[in-house]
């Protein structure tokens, strides 16, 4: 049977409880996620004076063909891109500044250091975000930063986030889209602390003055993301779940929450409903921890069906910004980009297929038997039929035959660098 076949019977399947393919699938084509640039480079950048990757990170691998340049980085996104269904945006961080050879320290950074980045944005029609880079910097080679106890330290990074967000309000304003400029910092302790309060209450004042500066909202989104702990912070982290939850509240700001950054037991998709009740918006970094903080290639696991499902379920398709957060040097990045993605997206297809209403209702009724047969049932029907479908009319690759054309871009690009 054909791809257009199979889509018509399985569309018949979903119809029987309701669900409108064919809108879901117009839906989806208008649901961007945010790509990290990092995946690409493993984490490095590309300053003049570029800094062994610090700040509790670690990427492992050596696998061949990796970018050393923004060029070489933004067209290995582009062939990531061909091979993902919709339009989406790019995630940089302050380390992919291009400053034609010159030393540009952080709080230094202006626009003019991303226009190549814009140009090629618009290009291509997409949006892009940003992060202010607080690791891998002489400067937080003690673990702390917007917490630290230097007040000259403090004040440099105070000002790299006052630009950041500079930054991130000038991408908004050329492409037409907010950008989300979201602030993370390595600081902790390795061993238990004797003063929790204290760094804390550096951190709140770094904070206060970073957003004293106005930038406007409808060109930059304000994001702050918590960690549980990291390498070298594994008894205190400054920048707590409980810190910026309670900070965005008071400020508002975004609060941002990595799929990674929790105890092993704790689940980013619990979290979702109760922060929707409370914020208008709320950001995500998307990745796969493997008993820790590991940042692994998303795959389509029951997290990732749930993450969505919660989105979907609750019509925040439109309140909810999806970024990734994953590094891998073991495997091709532009594999990695695209198994990734790939994922993401077909994890919001899944979630758009369930009949959510009327489980919702069986729930509201106490019938509790049919709501657990549905939602297993509904675990083997035939949405891959309708994945395929949409790759097709989108025009990307279908199933696995996107892995040839990797195969055939490792050959003729990666591998000669």
């Amino acid at each position: 049977m054909t791809i257009k076949e199979n889509f018509e019977l399985a569309k018949q399947a979903y119809a029987k409880w309701g669900v409108d393919v064919e809108e879901v699938v117009e839906k989806l084509k208008n649901v961007p996620i945010s790509i990290h640039c990092w995946q690409g480079d493993d984490v490095a950048g590309f300053e003049v004076n570029q800094n062994e990757l610090s700040g509790g990170i670690d990427v492992t691998g050596n696998y061949p063909g990796k970018a050393t340049n923004a060029e070489e980085l933004r067209s290995d996104l582009e062939k990531a891109l061909s091979l993902i269904p919709g339009k989406h945006r790019v995630n940089l961080h302050a380390i992919y500044a291009e400053t034609n050879g010159e030393v540009v320290e952080r709080d230094q950074l202006e626009p003019k250091h991303f226009e190549n980045w814009v140009n090629w944005a618009k290009e291509n029609g997409l949006g892009l975000d940003y992060n202010p880079t607080l690791f891998s910097h002489p400067k937080a080679d003690d673990g702390l930063t917007l917490s630290h106890p230097n007040e000259e330290i403090r004040e440099f990074w105070i000002n790299h986030c006052i630009g950041s967000r500079k930054i991130g309000e000038y991408f908004g304003r050329e492409l037409g889209t907010p950008a989300l400029t979201n602030i993370w910092i390595p600081d902790g302790y390795k061993d238990i602390p004797s003063d929790r309060l204290t760094p804390r209450k550096r951190l709140k004042e770094s904070l206060d003055k970073i957003f004293a500066v106005e930038t406007d909202k409808k060109y930059n989104l304000d994001a702050v993301e918590s960690k549980v702990f990291g390498i070298g912070s594994e008894s205190y982290v400054v920048g707590s779940h409980e810190f910026y939850l309670n900070y965005a509240m008071k400020n508002d700001k975004l609060c941002l929450l990595d799929t990674g950054h929790y105890h092993p037991t704790e689940t980013v998709s619990n979290k979702i409903s109760s922060m929707l009740l409370f914020s208008e918006k709320l950001a995500l970094h998307v990745s796969r921890p493997v008993r820790w903080d590991s940042d692994h290639v998303v795959i389509l696991d029951d997290e990732l069906k749930e993450i969505a499902l919660e989105i979907v379920r609750n019509d925040a398709l439109n309140r909810v910004i999806i970024g990734l957060d994953f590094f891998d040097a073991s495997i091709n990045r532009v594999a990695a980009w695209t198994i990734g993605t790939r994922n993401m997206i077909k994890a919001l297809l899944y979630a758009m297929l369930v009949p959510n209403e009327y489980l919702k209702q069986l729930q509201e009724e106490g019938n509790f038997t049919e709501r657990l047969a549905l939602m297993e049932e509904f675990k083997t029907y035939p949405f891959g039929a309708i994945w395929d479908y949409y790759c097709e009319k989108i025009g990307v690759p279908v199933r696995e035959s996107w892995l040839e054309e990797v195969k055939a871009y490792e050959q003729e690009v990666l591998l000669k660098r």
